[in-house]
């Protein structure tokens, strides 16, 4: 059975999950993630600026982004978030032209939760399958 912290901790990613992912709004991130955010990820900047603007340019490239959390598991400080990201790419991302291909990906996302806000933030998903359905690579 969950402990509260980890129903706490759930209910804070299934939040920011909503706003940030599906609603597409990266205002008031300081209420979710801590000013000095870790991020494992090489392609995202450090912090929250590191954050905000990864996602702006993935948004502003992917005009009909989405995303859908499927699982959530957790620990007293870790949580594990397993969901789809799709979208079309229409605008430049990633440093890659628009290919007005669509695609589709699983990834699992790992945050740490320290004080009630995110601190860090590891991630494991398929960037070759992704570039391949952008038609980057064959």
């Amino acid at each position: 059975m969950a402990s509260d912290i980890q129903k706490t901790n759930e209910g804070l990613i299934a939040r920011f999950a909503d706003k940030v992912f599906v609603k597409k709004d990266l205002s008031g991130l300081n209420k979710y993630m801590h000013q000095d955010y870790i991020q494992h990820n090489p392609l995202v900047e450090q912090g929250i600026d590191g954050f905000r603007g990864f996602f702006q340019n993935w948004f502003s490239g992917v005009p009909d982004f989405s995303y859908s959390l499927k699982k959530i598991i957790s620990n007293e400080d870790h949580v594990w978030v397993y969901g789809t990201y799709s979208g079309t790419h229409k605008g430049e991302w990633l440093g890659i032209s628009a290919t007005n291909k669509s695609y589709r990906f699983d990834a699992v996302d790992i945050f740490r939760i320290e004080d009630g806000r995110l601190a860090e933030h590891w991630d494991v998903l398929d960037i070759y399958g992704l570039f391949k359905q952008l038609g980057v690579i064959k």
